[in-house]
């Protein structure tokens, strides 16, 4: 078993606003998600033990500390990247619980996104992962003028386009349903601003033939925590959220969300992996799941997840976004928030933040009688129940 199992429990979540200038920063974001998401369980920073977050997040841990004024802190720990990482964090903040490292676990990820350091601007120099260390992926792309997470994960949009018969205009679709959920969700960039696949069409290519404006993520200002501690342990008037299963795959070659040196670019392997723990080492049924969550950083990598993670067979999400699967009365309900194409890119952790609404039954798109939930990113991910 690979798979961590238990009772570790999401009894708290918070969030500031999702922005283009937030004008502050990143600790304080942070400090104020945690805060709200301390409040929304019935806890306060003195409780807290434990932290989680990425190599990529720029708060240290002791100056968080210190905006809190956590008195005490036993464990501490960090997810390689973001984005493919995402769900990491909540691996590692249920691992600490039942393991007894720590008793309340906040998860957080701050970022300034837009106002800061763009993450979709040309990069011809190793971006650090943390404030520690380095990354050594961008010496096999910048030779080449792979500059940009568009540029890196286009190369396998495109292969898979080629295997698949997919083009723009099917990913396009997925994109039309993520704004379909953003424009009902005050939260999000694109609140009231439903598109059209002609709009979608009529935007400009970033990464042409594959990626369009439209398919991009929003590059965000904001913060999202999540507090994490036995069901017991929080006396919040919300419904506790169960961590089901959570996992993780890291494979040879693998490298941040786009992997250039596996056998099939067309393929994500990771997230088969990741499938087989979260599903078949479990017992856990897709049937059962009520809404997904999974990463959209770029859509084409929306439809390479719905393959690897079973939901289709290789070569057909194309049909299965058209039949409407990924609407809200779809077989998969699908970024209900509007994803990070609609509704912000904060490093897929606001994808969990949604999860949990779901199954308390207080979100903006609510699906009827959600019990069951999936989120999801490339190789991280997490099932949730309502508890």
């Amino acid at each position: 078993m690979t798979t961590l199992v238990g009772d570790a429990t999401i009894v708290g979540i918070g969030q500031t606003e999702y922005s283009r200038a937030a004008g502050r920063s990143e600790t304080q974001l942070a400090a104020e998600a945690i805060v709200a998401a301390l409040a929304d369980a019935g806890l306060t920073s003195d409780d807290v033990d434990g932290l989680v977050s990425y190599t990529i997040d720029p708060v240290e841990e002791t100056e968080l500390v210190r905006a809190l004024g956590t008195p005490e802190i036993g464990w501490s720990s960090r997810v390689p990247y973001g984005g493919g990482g995402s769900q990491g964090v909540l691996l590692h903040a249920a691992a600490a619980v039942l393991s007894g490292a720590a008793e309340v676990v906040v998860a957080y990820r701050a970022i300034k996104a837009r106002s800061g350091s763009r993450f979709g601007a040309a990069q011809t120099v190793a971006r650090p992962t943390s404030s520690h260390s380095g990354t050594t992926a961008m010496q096999w792309c910048a030779p080449y003028g792979v500059l940009t997470p568009a540029s890196w994960m286009s190369l396998n949009a495109v292969r898979y386009m080629h295997a698949s018969g997919a083009t723009s205009v099917d990913f396009g679709r997925a994109v039309v349903q993520m704004r379909a959920y953003a424009a009902t969700n005050p939260n999000a960039h694109f609140y009231e601003r439903p598109i059209t696949l002609d709009d979608h069409q009529a935007s400009r290519w970033v990464a042409e033939p594959a990626i369009r404006l439209f398919d991009c993520c929003l590059e965000t200002d904001g913060a999202a925590a999540l507090v994490v501690t036995r069901a017991a342990s929080a006396p919040g008037a919300s419904p506790p959220v169960v961590i089901a299963a959570a996992s993780a795959s890291g494979l040879f070659e693998e490298e941040i969300a786009s992997n250039h040196y596996r056998p099939d670019l067309s393929f994500m392997d990771g997230s088969a992996v990741l499938a087989r723990r979260l599903f078949d080492e479990t017992g856990i049924s897709r049937d059962e799941l009520d809404v997904a969550l999974i990463y959209d950083a770029f859509s084409p990598m929306l439809l390479l997840q719905l393959e690897a993670l079973g939901f289709c067979e290789r070569g057909e999400a194309r049909h299965f976004i058209a039949d409407g699967n990924l609407s809200p009365t779809g077989s998969l309900p699908c970024n209900t928030n509007g994803g990070l194409i609609g509704e912000g890119y904060i490093h897929g952790l606001n994808l969990t933040l949604e999860a949990v609404r779901q199954l308390r039954g207080t979100a903006t798109n609510q699906i009827r009688d959600a019990r069951t939930a999936l989120v999801t990113a490339s190789r991280t991910g997490v099932i949730l129940r309502r508890g």
